[in-house]
């Protein structure tokens, strides 16, 4: 928790690349995080599949991870809320 009480809230840029031959982590390149994803870029699949992925990665439930920005698009502002950015960073880099 941060001085106000509240849990800890980060977001990031991502850039999904969807129908991917597995769900990974491809790097980080200019600042955004590059994540394949298996799901078709359709009715919302891909979408749904990022968020199940990084709550499996990242240890944290998946009502903790909003999608802000970006819903049709390749390129998304996501918020992750309940765990570390030192925690993000290690999980994501492993």
């Amino acid at each position: 928790m941060n001085k106000k009480g509240q849990a800890n809230n980060h977001w990031f840029l991502i850039r999904v690349t969807p129908n991917a031959s597995r769900n990974e982590i491809a790097g980080l390149t200019g600042g955004v995080l590059q994540v394949k994803i298996a799901a078709p870029p359709e009715r919302g699949k891909a979408n749904r599949e990022l968020t199940t992925y990084l709550s499996r990665v990242l240890g944290v439930r998946k009502s903790a991870i909003a999608i802000l920005r970006g819903e049709n698009s390749r390129y998304k502002a996501i918020a992750i809320e309940g765990i570390s950015l030192d925690d993000i960073i290690k999980k994501i880099t492993n």
